[in-house]
């Protein structure tokens, strides 16, 4: 059968940490072109990681005119477009002027966490109104450094003319003709200024951080008219705006309360949407899936620091090739392999714990060595599913992102939890999230092919690997959770 002509297509904007992606898509969820734009990460020290904004703007208008110059996509009418970014980073820009004041401050940036601790005292207050906890990776604390050492920053702030916020925010106004300084619900939510409730700025958290509301962008749906990009000839009304993890959410269609959605890149990420009438379990996140004019959507989220960042970690310090190697691993053959501390980043959820050993716990070559970091990161994934399990059952488990293509990635965390991981043909599912987003959710959308599933096994020796992983993370000093993950329940 001969397939239906595209009648025009959808623009996907995907800015994350390593590079920039256009994808263009037709009405029903095919894949017409894409581009991919490589972009540079600066880091000075454990604490401080940058990227350049105005490389940030270029590379996304680069790969937008790509991808609409393609041969499937050049006489075919642009529909609408979307844009998903990372969560938590922050730019500071001349309203004015839409110049960059700042960096744009990495979401990994940790820079201000000494003044964070001043703070504790308000910590749950703090999480009563965002569902977040206190934490550097989030945009508050990078903002306040901002307003304190950045002479640029306090000139702007003096004449009324500054703005900051979410990289989305900053991408929003450079990137489109009415300069549009606005902040949708997932990108303001990371900024720990924002009520997920409200779907607004917190006053207090405002006045906690010290922060004007009028330095901050305006906050409006998920799904809303930000303005038009301009790409060579064409000029695309941009519809939809959120953060990567909630637009990933959306790949496979509307997401349902028993699936869990793993996304494995820099850091790794778990998501329900929030079962109704449930409270936020300890030590998860609570972020807006998306909202527009018949309400938000809302998740429960854990999140892990070390996944891919940790892969680059172990990169500089064995003899291997390690994105060649992650092919070809296979259940660890020695009578008692090494395991892996992964404090890369400081512990995400459900610990919460900004300093964390990095360190091995007995010895392997390189193989072994790979292996023990990629098991760190399924372990640290089954104890965020054993909280969202605590509450409401799941299931199974979709994965995407870079890592998901590494099949023992994959196995180890369906064993690890006794659910079917399904993989599908799509590994990089933000862009077709924000796609189906800004194509205003259609029903006939396709859903692509599972590439594979894999099926939990049996596994003693993982489940006892796991348990002394528990056991050691317990003794340097992480939260002790209750129940096991490990041959939980199925």
């Amino acid at each position: 059968m001969v397939s239906e002509p595209a009648r025009g297509f959808v623009l996907a904007l995907d800015q994350g940490g390593h590079a920039s992606r256009a994808v263009a898509f037709d009405t029903r969820g095919r894949e017409l072109a894409a581009a991919h734009v490589p972009v540079a990460t600066s880091r000075d020290g454990a604490d401080v990681v940058e990227q350049d904004p105005v490389e940030l703007v270029r590379s996304l208008q680069v790969a937008a005119q790509d991808a609409c110059d393609a041969e499937a996509t050049r006489t075919l009418p642009a529909l609408s477009a979307g844009l998903a970014t990372q969560r938590s980073t922050i730019v500071c820009w001349e309203r004015s002027s839409g110049r960059a004041l700042t960096s744009a401050i990495s979401w990994q940036d940790r820079r201000n966490a000494a003044w964070l601790e001043q703070l504790k005292t308000v910590a749950t207050a703090i999480r009563e109104t965002t569902g977040l906890v206190l934490s550097p990776h989030y945009g508050a604390s990078k903002l306040r450094w901002c307003l304190d050492n950045v002479p640029a920053v306090q000139r702007a702030a003096r004449s009324n003319d500054l703005a900051a916020g979410p990289l989305a925010s900053f991408l929003l106004s450079r990137l489109l003709e009415e300069k549009p300084v606005m902040a949708d619900p997932a990108n303001a939510s990371r900024t720990l200024l924002f009520d997920p409730e409200l779907l607004d700025w917190s006053q207090s958290l405002l006045d906690v951080f010290g922060v004007d509301r009028g330095q901050l962008p305006r906050c409006v749906p998920t799904r809303h008219q930000y303005g038009h990009l301009p790409a060579g000839r064409r000029r695309i009304a941009l519809v939809a705006c959120t953060g990567d993890q909630s637009a990933a959410a959306f790949a496979y269609g509307p997401p349902r309360e028993s699936l869990a959605l793993v996304n494995v890149g820099t850091g790794a990420f778990v998501q329900r949407v929030a079962p109704a009438g449930v409270r936020l379990p300890d030590g998860l996140l609570l972020s807006v899936l998306r909202s527009d004019a018949s309400g938000a959507l809302r998740s429960h989220e854990g999140t892990v620091n070390g996944a891919g960042s940790a892969i680059d970690w172990l990169a500089g310090r064995v003899a291997i090739d390690v994105e060649r190697a992650l092919p070809t691993l296979a259940r660890p053959s020695a009578a008692d392999p090494p395991l892996f501390m992964n404090g890369v980043g400081g512990l995400g959820a459900p610990y919460w714990k900004p300093d964390f050993p990095v360190e091995f716990i007995g010895g392997g070559d390189d193989l072994q060595l790979l292996a023990a970091v990629l098991e760190s990161v399924v372990f640290l994934l089954s104890v965020n599913l054993e909280v969202m399990r605590g509450v409401a059952a799941l299931d199974r488990i979709v994965i995407s992102g870079g890592l998901a293509r590494c099949d023992y990635l994959c196995q180890t965390l369906a064993d690890a939890n006794g659910l079917v991981v399904e993989r599908y043909a799509l590994p990089e599912a933000t862009a077709r999230g924000i796609a189906f987003l800004a194509a205003g959710e259609p029903a006939d959308w396709l859903v692509p092919d599972i590439e594979r599933s894999f099926a939990p096994a049996t596994n003693p020796a993982l489940a006892a690997r796991y348990v002394r992983w528990r056991s050691e993370m317990a003794h340097r000093g992480a939260v002790a959770l209750s129940r096991q993950a490990v041959g939980g329940r199925r």
